[in-house]
């Protein structure tokens, strides 16, 4: 399960030890910057320009007309530390206009952001995941550890730096119900000082009990996406074999009552795969599930994954199935999964990139035991 790194305690009577380390949460930056002397209005400034990805000397005010002389000392060590949160190691942009962002962490873990076309982000809430979805890659090394809440805002940061961020989805990596505390610290911050529209900030969760209990009394309350994926229990039950046990029936119903409350309609998740969940019963079983319903299907053909026997379905197969769901009075959008060309689903990019530092390790010992072996004869 995941780990946090706990922070050093501040010391209020001068110098502070206090740092930010892997699995930061926002409390945890303000306490760097309570020890640096910060008041509540030097706070709220940070946190907005942070989240926002401006200079901390942005705006009209001067820093030395504002701050205290304590805080100004200590704000480029504070900055350097923020950006330290979430790192690029690598960009992927791919034909489509979407860029996936390989994104290292202060402990060296890794995740994906992915840059989406329209300003939108799309954010990791776990490095791996425990739901373990049998067609994803995220899932099949389990969960690594909970990210912060400061981790998913510093993904926003860093993203904003190389361009516009209107929309931030909790759809990467990671099962955002596991993580449930840090991840609507985030939305918070990101739908107040981040300056996020709260319908732009979307939720994407397998479904669970406690996600429909906390969303609701939330300062902020985000859009909601379920992962569905299919009408009958039994096959969610394979597809998903971690997921809380929420019948689509109830999953729905569930998401029916947030909707309505909310006034935001419901993104369906569905995964296209041929000879899986594509057929007449599936079809049916959404017609009987969705119509009328306060909410959208997104229809996702499957983004083939190296060692998975899941096919995806042809372009023109999905789009027909689209149009006969639209037809029968559900609303349904066709969409491609960002990225296509550059490994788009999510936990391909880690894995490539692990698969490479695995291959690299190899190669230094066996240089090594060359080496070795070299000496050894010489000095024979």
């Amino acid at each position: 399960m995941g780990h946090e790194v706990p922070l050093p305690v501040p010391d209020r009577r001068g110098a502070t030890e206090v740092t930010l380390a892997a699995a930061a949460k926002i409390e945890d930056v303000r306490q760097r910057l309570r020890a640096a002397g910060a008041g509540a209005a030097h706070e709220a400034r940070v946190l907005r320009l942070w989240a926002q990805a401006l200079p901390q000397d942005s705006g009209r005010r001067r820093l030395e007309d504002f701050m205290p002389r304590s805080l100004r000392s200590a704000l480029p060590d504070i900055e350097a530390q923020l950006e330290g949160l979430a790192r690029l190691q690598s960009a992927h942009p791919a034909a489509d206009g979407s860029e996936r962002l390989l994104v290292a962490l202060p402990d060296g873990q890794t995740v994906e952001s992915v840059l989406l076309p329209r300003e939108g982000l799309c954010i990791s809430s776990q490095v791996g995941c425990a739901v373990g979805c049998v067609f994803c890659m995220t899932g099949r090394d389990g969960l690594v550890r909970q990210l912060g809440s400061a981790e998913m805002v510093a993904q926003v940061a860093l993203a904003r730096r190389r361009r516009t961020v209107k929309k931030v989805v909790f759809m990467g990596m990671g099962e955002p119900a596991h993580n449930l505390d840090n991840v609507l610290e985030a939305i918070e911050l990101l739908g107040t000082a981040g300056g996020i529209a709260h319908k732009n900030l979307v939720f994407s969760t397998v479904g669970d009990p406690r996600v429909f209990e906390r969303l609701p009394q939330g300062r902020v309350k985000p859009a909601l996406a379920l992962s569905l994926h299919t009408t009958r229990p039994q096959l969610r039950e394979r597809l998903l074999p971690r997921a809380p046990r929420m019948t689509p029936q109830e999953l729905v119903g569930a998401g029916e009552r947030y909707a309505r409350a909310s006034g935001y309609p419901i993104q369906y998740q569905w995964t296209l795969l041929e000879g899986v969940n594509d057929g007449p019963d599936e079809l049916d079983g959404i017609v009987q599930l969705l119509a009328g319903k306060y909410g959208v299907l997104n229809m996702i053909p499957f983004n083939a994954v190296d060692g998975l026997d899941f096919q995806r379905p042809s372009w023109e197969r999905a789009a027909a199935i689209a149009r006969t769901l639209h037809r029968r009075g559900v609303l349904t959008k066709l969409r491609q999964s960002a990225g296509q060309d550059v490994e788009g689903g999510c936990g391909q990019l880690r894995a490539r990139a692990a698969r490479q530092q695995a291959g690299q390790a190899e190669v230094r010992v066996a240089l090594r035991r060359n080496a070795t072996s070299r000496a050894s004869s010489s000095s024979g």
